[in-house]
């Protein structure tokens, strides 16, 4: 039976204080607390470090979209507390490797986050050979305001390439039980979280529609 998708709250303030009380609200809804790059440059390692001990019982994703030195890099956020840390899928192999092996060393995991690849499927298997726990079929803020975008098209992909996956790219209330149906194993929710009027109700709406489409699409 497959298991129920996890919902991962990418949190893209830029201060701490903004970070924290997003956090605060929604973590009882939302499986995965993802630290966008625009915080971890603001703040540093250290959001990190505070997440963490805030959510002890939460996984933590630092999306350092990392193209190089990728086990400095990943040692660093996998040394502050992070569960999970992104790479950059059109980073070289060697990229992956060496980021692999620094989350082997802690026991904690990589996601390549597959934004700016052209052929995400092919890409995608490649990745997870290398020892990725899952990717990231990702459309950026930019690429989703470009006329003709639609999100059908990262579920597609996500469903050919047959690896476990995440889609982030406008995923909202309305579309949330579309990519549970297309077999994402994680839906990043971003905006829809941060800028709604009631974060942590907007959270607890999303996770029940989840649950009720379980098991029944299985």
């Amino acid at each position: 039976m497959r298991k129920l998708m996890k919902i991962q709250f990418a949190i893209d303030a830029v201060t701490l204080k903004d970070a924290v009380r997003l956090a605060q609200a929604t973590a009882e809804h939302v499986d995965i607390l993802e630290l966008g790059t625009p915080l971890i440059k603001s703040e540093g390692m250290r959001i990190i470090e505070v997440m963490r001990e805030a959510h002890p019982d939460k996984k933590i994703l630092a999306d350092l979209k990392t193209m190089d030195a990728g086990e400095l890099e990943a040692e660093l956020a996998f040394s502050a507390g992070a569960d999970y840390v992104t790479v950059l899928g059109v980073a070289d192999d060697s990229t992956v490797r060496g980021a692999i092996a620094a989350a082997d060393t802690h026991g904690k995991a990589i996601v390549v986050d597959l934004i700016g690849v052209d052929d995400k499927i092919t890409r995608a298997r490649e990745v997870v050979d290398l020892g990725a726990a899952f990717v990231e079929f990702h459309a950026g803020l930019d690429e989703q305001s470009q006329p003709g975008y639609s999100l059908d098209t990262l579920l597609t992909a996500g469903t050919r390439a047959g690896v476990p996956f995440a889609v982030a790219g406008g995923v909202s209330l309305d579309t949330i039980v579309t990519v549970y149906e297309a077999g994402a194993d994680v839906a990043v929710v971003g905006s829809a979280l941060y800028s709604a009027a009631d974060p942590a109700q907007m959270a607890r709406h999303m996770k029940e529609a989840t649950a009720q489409s379980w098991p029944a699409t299985s």
